[in-house]
């Protein structure tokens, strides 16, 4: 059997097997537990509507166990033994990470990302979607700074090597710095420091359009009588803008900035692609993935410690959506 015909047979099982459940659930449900007859009828209904929604949430509930929970578990199992799995050092694993200046300088990196990353990119995206408003090719000029959304981070990384090449041919910076008479070519990926930043700029780049159009979204969301108003009492653009608008799409301004945050915790490619971790860029994803296939204790206590860092983040995430809501 070929692998295109497998994958529909497969397909076409798990829809009909989805069906099935649906209805034999219905049918067992108002049928045989709850019939919706006799004289208890109307206390069957109000029970067969009460256990209905759990029937349909239990296949997801299901998946959700078996492919988000149980590996959670299972990882930290995982973290609580040594480098082959055969014997169990408890928190072994995590005492010898916290001793390793590897791993401080990552997590010291991890949080310069967090720091600058998240706000960088809800500050241009905000400031170009208020600027593009005003403009009648705002439309074009959207378009463009959100075409990055569309690379890979691979790919992103890819393009800004070029333009940090030590090569004056190829790189933008020791171009401009040779047309100004410097003669000497400097990698800035490999000054110490400061070549987090350089990296910090690809992702920065990246999530500017994202922060942009739900921002700008947001601002045309914001009645045109407040802004009237104060515009009427005397009110300047920039008054407008911080007293009038930026209040009323905070909440809009949560959700994106700690959006970016989860993913700037998340982040590797860009990293990997560009440095590799050398050069002190050394995050935690990199930093995991740097005893992936020597030592599994090691590399599954790491990504434990980015699930603990990435959860508040997310539950924060959510709440603020579910307000704004």
């Amino acid at each position: 059997m070929s692998p295109l015909l497998q994958g529909a047979l497969t397909i076409f099982i798990g829809v009909g097997g989805c069906v099935a459940y649906f209805w034999a659930s219905n049918v067992v449900l108002d049928k045989v537990l709850f019939p919706a007859r006799g004289p208890n009828a109307g206390r069957n209904i109000n029970r067969a509507n009460l256990i209905r929604p759990w029937l349909f949430l239990l296949p997801a509930l299901l998946a959700l166990g078996l492919y988000l929970v149980y590996p959670v578990f299972g990882s930290f199992s995982r973290s609580l033994y040594n480098r082959t799995g055969a014997e169990f050092i408890g928190f072994g694993n995590y005492r010898i990470m916290l001793g390793d200046p590897e791993f401080r300088t990552a997590l010291t990196n991890n949080l310069l990302w967090v720091l600058i990353v998240p706000a960088a990119s809800t500050f241009f995206g905000l400031l170009i979607a208020q600027l593009t408003d005003r403009l009648r090719w705002g439309t074009v000029a959207k378009s463009i700074i959100f075409m990055p959304m569309a690379i890979s981070f691979v790919g992103a990384a890819l393009i800004w090597k070029f333009v940090y090449a030590n090569n004056p041919d190829i790189g933008l910076i020791n171009a401009v710095l040779a047309a100004f008479g410097t003669e000497a070519s400097i990698d800035v990926l490999q000054i110490p420091f400061w070549n987090n930043f350089f990296l910090m700029v690809i992702l920065i780049w990246i999530q500017t359009g994202f922060a942009m159009v739900i921002l700008s979204a947001a601002l045309r969301g914001v009645p045109e009588e407040t802004i009237e108003a104060a515009i009427l009492d005397g009110a300047g653009p920039a008054r407008v803008f911080f007293s009038i608008k930026v209040p009323q799409i905070m909440p809009t301004i949560v959700v994106v900035w700690t959006t970016i945050t989860i993913l700037v915790l998340k982040v590797f490619d860009i990293v990997y692609t560009m440095t590799g971790g050398n050069f002190g860029t050394q995050i935690l994803p990199s930093y995991m993935m740097s005893y992936m296939f020597r030592d599994d204790g090691r590399a599954t206590a790491v990504a434990f410690v980015i699930m603990l860092i990435v959860l508040p983040v997310m539950v924060w995430n959510i709440r603020q959506a579910r307000k704004e809501m």
